[in-house]
């Protein structure tokens, strides 16, 4: 997908909430290699490269047009490269996600994947949005599947790829990880209005079906959305209430029992 830095950033703040909780899970020691996954701007990989002292941190992303960004931020240690989530390889001693893993399908195949990417002792931390029943998200799919935009899209609709917590937990246990911490929180964001969270989705929720619009409806269709919202929020503040999902698994050593 073609991301848009300046708009992903419009709501920095709030974005960069469940980063702090997740980095906080983070076991931390000297000399890691670390990866992380989907790293975006690499202005949060940044950030957990100050935490990991004489680590090598590389930064993955998709986007050119994010990494173009991230690569103002790449010194000795930390690094930034273009590739696919689902494509990675090697051994790490950390492999770090924080909102991208939910763009890729198949998470019954890809979390065993990332798990053994881990070095004996080494730890997974993802963090992912679950907020795909919220009321605004729901729009956007009913909306994709009413004339005119459904016959452009083809019946298109984007598949939800997000798994339960209970899903992830029992996955995780299969692969032996040990130590493991799951939890889903609601992260509480007040906005000005519904013109406000029209703006937040359309940096991320609505980008699969702008991009597989023809250019004279993608206007269309984002004004039809905005008119939805308002007459579902017809007066302004509104609560957003942001669902995600934390979880930390760990690889046991050797002669190590699993916790």
């Amino acid at each position: 997908m073609h991301w848009d830095p300046d708009k992903y950033n419009l709501f920095q703040k709030e974005r960069f909430a469940p980063f702090d909780d997740l980095s906080r899970m983070v076991q931390v020691r000297e000399g890691l290699r670390v990866i992380d996954l989907g790293c975006g701007t690499g202005e949060l990989t940044a950030r957990l490269s100050d935490m990991l002292p004489r680590s090598n941190i590389v930064g993955i992303d998709a986007s050119p047009a994010m990494l173009d960004r991230a690569d103002s931020r790449a010194r000795e240690g930390l690094s930034f490269e273009v590739g696919a989530i689902e494509e990675v390889g090697g051994a790490w001693d950390l492999v770090f996600s924080n909102a991208a893993i939910h763009w890729v399908d198949g998470h019954e195949t890809l979390i065993p994947k990332l798990f053994a990417l881990l070095r004996p002792g080494g730890q997974l931390l993802v963090q992912l949005p679950s907020n795909h029943a919220h009321p605004a998200h729901l729009m956007i799919a009913e909306l994709a599947r009413r004339e005119p935009f459904r016959t452009a899209l083809h019946g298109w609709t984007r598949r939800v790829s997000v798994l339960s917590p209970e899903r992830y937990a029992e996955i995780l246990y299969a692969c032996e990880a040990r130590g493991l911490t799951i939890f889903e929180k609601i992260y509480p964001h007040e906005l000005e209005d519904s013109d406000a969270l029209s703006d937040w989705l359309s940096g991320t929720t609505m980008l699969p079906y702008l991009e597989r619009l023809p250019a004279g409806m993608k206007d269309v269709f984002m004004e039809t959305f905005r008119s939805e919202l308002r007459r579902y929020w017809p007066t302004g503040p509104i609560f957003y209430g942001f669902k995600r999902i934390l979880f930390s698994a760990c690889r046991e050593e050797p002669g190590e029992d699993v916790a």
